[in-house]
């Protein structure tokens, strides 16, 4: 019940956000590729918004175009697209095409690897695609898209655990929550434990809490259920970054 309770709630946040954002201001340089795009992606797996998935697929390849110094991060975005390209077609049962966004993710990936072997935003994006889709893949491949969740997301926390603490409350619960999940799925319990201590330690009072001391009261929860995605892409969040630039 408290999944269908929060896929209503994502649902709805991502139709609002729908309808109170513009589309993004791909020449505007004082947002960056992840703020231009995360709503358009987002909302093709969150609310099934495929025009807006469409919207957002065309906008990468024209920020390729303008934004070249920042090829890595968008390559991965391009992945991510894929990927859920991928997952469609095998909800579709449509193997051969799965197979072919799939191959497709696989080497939009490695190339957005070797272009940023040190770029966060590419861990970021790696690490969190997988932990959004890798359930919904054909089961075959489910292990080795959550073993490159796990290290993406130890990677992120490299980057990350140094600035904890000053996180917003998204950023810091979708680390720690990536690194619990993966860490589950892939059967690293000791991390998985340790990363649910410091989701209760410093996430009080938030839903990312509530999840881990839900699963670490009952570990068989965790086998099926997200800790994930939260408190995920509010309604007009790129609306209001251009407004509160507009504003400074």
């Amino acid at each position: 019940m408290d999944f269908i309770k929060r896929t209503f709630v994502l649902v709805v946040l991502v139709t609002a956000a729908a309808a109170q954002s513009p589309g993004p201001s791909l020449s505007d340089s004082r947002l960056s590729v992840n703020t231009l795009l995360r709503e358009d992606i987002f909302s093709g797996f969150l609310a099934g918004d495929m025009e807006r998935f469409a919207r957002g697929e065309k906008n990468i390849d024209l920020l390729l175009e303008k934004r070249s110094g920042e090829k890595p991060v968008l390559l991965a975005w391009k992945a991510l697209a894929s990927l859920y390209r991928a997952v469609l077609a095998n909800e579709s049962n449509h193997p051969a095409e799965f197979q072919r966004y799939y191959r497709k993710t696989l080497d939009l990936f490695a190339e957005a690897s070797k272009l940023g072997p040190m770029d966060g935003g590419v861990i970021a994006v790696t690490g969190g695609s997988y932990v959004a889709l890798a359930d919904r893949l054909p089961k075959e491949y489910r292990a080795a898209a959550w073993s490159q969740a796990f290290d993406s997301y130890k990677a992120l926390w490299k980057f990350q655990a140094g600035g904890l603490a000053t996180l917003p409350v998204h950023l810091r619960g979708e680390l720690l929550a990536g690194l619990a999940q993966s860490a589950q799925r892939t059967g690293h319990t000791e991390e998985m434990n340790q990363s649910l201590d410091k989701i209760i330690a410093v996430l009080a009072d938030t839903p990312y809490e509530r999840m881990a001391k839900r699963w670490k009261a009952n570990p068989t929860v965790a086998a099926s259920a997200s800790i994930t995605c939260l408190t995920c892409h509010d309604a007009g969040r790129l609306a209001a970054r251009v407004s509160a630039l507009n504003k400074s």
